[in-house]
């Protein structure tokens, strides 16, 4: 795991400077640096005539115009990154085009260019300033927590005002690494990962979303490095060690030749997992586990055969509904499915309906979905499925006919309790019958209707739902994020995420044993999911598929074949016997470090 420390500088030879920093995305990258500038615009400042007041109003209107524009453009880029970068960078270019709407920083600065008669370029700095300032006080708990994310905004409207090109990753030499004040998630979308080694900051934390997006696209990061400009220029040759959280400065040769050793055990082990592709997902003792993969896309089918994954867990159909203006039919729903679920060959293929709302937003739906204060607890998922029943009569009908062609199982988002689950059935009932009568193919029986369990009300009625749904999927980043009221998009509140919360593991096992007394078929689709470390935990629970993005199926597989399921049961009774966290991760870690 990268290291989240600090490290202080240190001299490990006489040529060599190290300097410390938060690891935050794993491995080790050797390179010649090369310095970026942040790309900040001068905003120029004056005064405008009253009779200019329309022709500024029309520049900050056409600026806006230009950066909806280019935030569309990022975000088709951005599909083509890996799946967790991809959802990253998704959901914050959604809010980033949230604010290029009816937000409180293009009133404000439309309301100075009218009665101040400021310049739209000083408009939107002097507004930016005011909402920084006014942090604790906004009535806007969204927007609140993101004024890093309004000043980013700010200067894109600033760079079109000003028609300055941005062009930071321009000239980037080929094996590169990085050297930045700081670098953006949107900065991070433009990157080519095959071309960039390493990135090295001094500014940005563990939980970023620059740190995500660099664990995403498996490129050694290490943020948050103070005094790393002035002591270093573009062609350095410099060392990027995201394990222990450390840039090494023109490294002496010995220190060269250790990374260098270093680099080639971890490449080994890289390679060793490469080779688990074709071995079954079994552990010691015999059980099978199903690893199953996460998908934003389906063209992503063929990454997630090559991973070894056994079938999808998790089609995420909000790609859809993105970036236009109008709503997806039902042809083309299923035109999407099909391809994928025939891509399969038979491996099953679980759909999500949609997920619209919270930190994913569709411009396709505005005027449907209207903007809440807490959009996270507003009108989302099944919840905007169920209210305009169109949405959902046609994600149904494209899943049931794409039936026809391979295994499909249908999830519903965000259930909270067995009322809304038993609306949607009789919806999908419905529309089953309508194909039928037009004599459509689809699969005989119909698809299995399954529930995420993602806020805690579902799991604590997990006993209630079990009776009436075909399976359950465990979303375990909602379901930490609801129970324990934090949005780990909050920096201020992103410590206190944590899966081994008593309460979180507590939900998961109640859940299980449901699914177990129900029997139906159960899986955990969030990061744990994914994520070695808690492997050995979910397996004591009882969970037998785990659905990740699938780069990490490897890496998990590895963890499953070296596991003993009695043994990781009886662990796993251990800890939830325990009411403190801290001795919650010590009993899992130690029982980690003895395999």
């Amino acid at each position: 795991m990268a290291s989240t420390k600090r490290k202080k500088p240190t001299k490990p030879s006489s040529g060599s400077i190290t300097l410390g920093g938060l690891g935050v995305s794993a491995g080790i990258a050797i390179g010649p640096a090369h310095l970026v500038d942040s790309g900040a615009v001068q905003a120029p400042e004056y005064r405008i005539p009253r009779g200019q007041i329309p022709t500024e109003l029309a520049r900050l209107d056409a600026a806006v115009g230009a950066a909806r524009r280019q935030l569309f453009k990022l975000k088709d880029k951005a599909r083509h990154l890996p799946e967790t970068a991809a959802e990253e960078i998704g959901f914050l270019l959604d809010a980033h085009l949230s604010m290029l709407g009816d937000s409180r920083l293009l009133r404000g600065a439309r309301q100075r260019i009218e009665s101040e008669r400021f310049n739209a370029e000083a408009a939107v700095v002097q507004e930016i300033a005011v909402i920084a300032e006014s942090f604790g006080a906004m009535e806007d708990s969204y927007l609140a927590a993101r004024v890093d994310d309004i000043r980013e905004v700010g200067n894109r409207l600033i760079r079109n005002l000003t028609q300055t090109p941005y062009a930071i990753f321009a000239h980037v030499p080929e094996g590169a690494i990085l050297i930045a004040e700081e670098l953006t998630p949107a900065d991070m979308a433009l990157l080519d990962p095959k071309k960039v080694l390493g990135i090295a900051t001094v500014l940005g934390g563990a939980e970023g979303h620059t740190a995500i997006m660099a664990r995403a696209l498996g490129i050694s990061a290490v943020l948050g490095i103070a005094g790393l400009h002035g002591k270093i220029k573009s062609g350095d040759l410099i060392i990027v060690d995201g394990i222990k959280g450390q840039v090494i400065l023109r490294p002496e040769p010995d220190v060269l030749a250790r990374f260098e050793r270093l680099k080639g055990k971890l490449e080994a082990a890289q390679a060793k997992l490469a080779r688990l592709r074709t071995l079954p997902a079994e552990t010691r003792d015999g059980v099978t586990i199903s690893l199953v993969a996460n998908l934003e896309l389906p063209r992503e089918g063929e990454r997630a055969l090559d991973s070894g994954a056994v079938g999808i867990g998790l089609l995420r159909t909000e790609f859809m509904y993105m970036n236009r203006d109008d709503l997806p039919g039902e042809e083309e729903q299923f035109q999407a499915l099909r391809g994928l679920v025939q891509q399969m060959g038979g491996r099953p293929v679980t759909v999500r309906t949609l997920d619209v709302g919270g930190d994913k937003l569709a411009y396709s739906l505005d005027g449907i979905a209207n903007e809440s204060l807490n959009p996270a607890l507003g009108l989302r998922a099944i919840r905007l499925s169920l209210k305009v029943r169109s949405l959902l009569e046609n994600q149904f009908a494209a899943a049931l006919r794409a039936s026809a062609f391979g295994p499909v199982r249908i999830l519903l988002p965000m259930i909270s309790s067995a009322h809304e689950f038993l609306e949607a059935r009789s919806v999908l009932t419905e529309v089953a019958r309508r194909l039928r009568q037009a004599k459509v193919a689809m699969s005989n029986p119909l698809p299995p209707l399954g529930v995420m369990i993602e806020v805690p009300s579902a799991a604590l009625s997990a006993d209630v739902l079990a009776r009436h749904a075909d399976f359950f999927a465990i979303g375990t980043n909602d379901l930490t994020m609801f129970t324990l009221a934090i949005d780990r998009a909050n920096d201020q509140v992103a410590y206190l995420y944590n899966p081994l919360h008593p309460a979180i593991l507590r939900l998961i096992q109640f859940t299980a044993a449901a699914a177990r007394r129900g029997n139906i078929p159960l899986s955990v689709c969030g990061e744990i999911a994914g994520d070695p470390r808690y492997t050995a935990l979910l397996i004591g629970l009882g969970i037998r598929e785990l659905s990740m993005t699938p780069s990490n199926i490897p890496r998990v597989k590895q963890r499953l074949r070296a596991l003993d399921v009695k043994a990781a049961t009886q662990r796993a009774r251990q800890i939830m016997e325990q009411s403190d966290g801290g001795r919650i991760a010590a009993l899992l870690d130690d029982f980690n470090e003895a395999l």
